[in-house]
């Protein structure tokens, strides 16, 4: 049988006489009149080479041919049904594992709350963070493992992007500082010696690409690849450190942090939240993206510090 000449409203119409053994009721039961419920009738009896209904006294049987299509057909139907019907995430039963990329700042600041509202609503799911990686090297075979990518206003192909909380630069400096407060003035700011953050994928550290675009260039003594360890080395030296001032203020406690106003302002950090378009309408990932920008929301009515 040549499937591309199949009309495949004849099959609803052969369940129907199937379930009901009857033209007139299988018209009624898929709104059609009972004419063309005949007509239809006769094209399958044509198409399988059988008559399916039968005539036996005053009622209609269903050949064997029929009795034998009535259960694969009803599952057919289903199945097909099912591929409009867009699968529902069930957060409580699921163990399903997403894979989120995202540099350690965003670790450090979204991933214990997340986590908490995680293990509530889906204590079986796993949650896999890798390390970020720029759009210049991030390939196409790797963002078809990615769920989420936690990230600065960059383009990720593929993938649409949604704002998840603002931040600022602030100087992160340990506590009793020399220079302290006076690194509040450019000319102390600019004799400092910095600790820059290259993360994977860029070449340099995003504030030295601002700087000089202004024309200025700061004493860099040490590049470390990641916010949490400049933030460290800055607790445990005189080095000082150029981050987001909400993840200054979420450690200054705990590692002795101060956390110093720059005499050169960068403005505003936006952090996105980048999904991909494949993923648009899956279930699991709504759920994922509404927590994740729920956790947001809640970093951003808190202040940073």
């Amino acid at each position: 049988m040549n499937l591309n000449s199949l009309d495949l409203n004849l099959l609803t119409a052969l369940d129907a006489l199937l379930r009901e053994a009857n033209v007139s009721r299988a018209a009624m039961r898929i709104g059609l009149s009972q004419p063309a419920t005949s007509h239809a009738l006769q094209r399958l009896r044509d198409i399988f080479g059988d008559p399916l209904l039968v005539r036996t006294g005053a009622r209609m049987e269903l050949t064997p041919r029929a009795q034998a299509l009535r259960a694969p057909l009803a599952q057919a139907l289903d199945q097909v049904r099912g591929l409009f019907v867009p699968d529902e995430f069930d957060a409580a039963r699921s163990e399903r594992q997403f894979r989120l990329m995202m540099p350690d700042l965003a670790v450090e600041l979204l991933m214990p709350p997340l986590m908490e509202k995680v293990t509530r609503a889906a204590p079986n799911v796993r949650v896999d963070v890798v390390p970020w990686r720029g759009p210049a090297i991030f390939h196409a075979e790797f963002a078809r493992t990615i769920d989420l990518v936690i990230s600065i206003g960059n383009a990720f192909k593929g993938f649409h992007r949604q704002l998840l909380y603002t931040d600022s630069d602030a100087l992160a400096v340990r506590r009793g500082h020399p220079m302290g407060a006076k690194l509040k003035r450019r000319e102390t700011f600019l004799a400092a010696r910095h600790v820059g953050v290259i993360i994977r994928g860029n070449s340099e550290d995003l504030i030295d690409t601002w700087l000089r675009a202004k024309g200025i260039e700061r004493h860099i003594a040490l590049v470390v690849s990641g916010y949490l360890e400049a933030l460290h080395v800055a607790a445990r030296t005189d080095l000082v450190a150029f981050v987001p001032r909400r993840l200054i203020a979420a450690l200054s406690r705990q590692l002795g942090l101060d956390t110093v106003t720059p005499p050169l302002d960068p403005g505003i950090d936006e952090q996105f939240m980048f999904y991909p378009t494949r993923a648009q309408m899956d279930s699991g990932s709504i759920w994922l993206r509404r927590l994740m920008l729920e956790t947001g929301r809640e970093l951003e009515k808190r202040r940073a510090g």
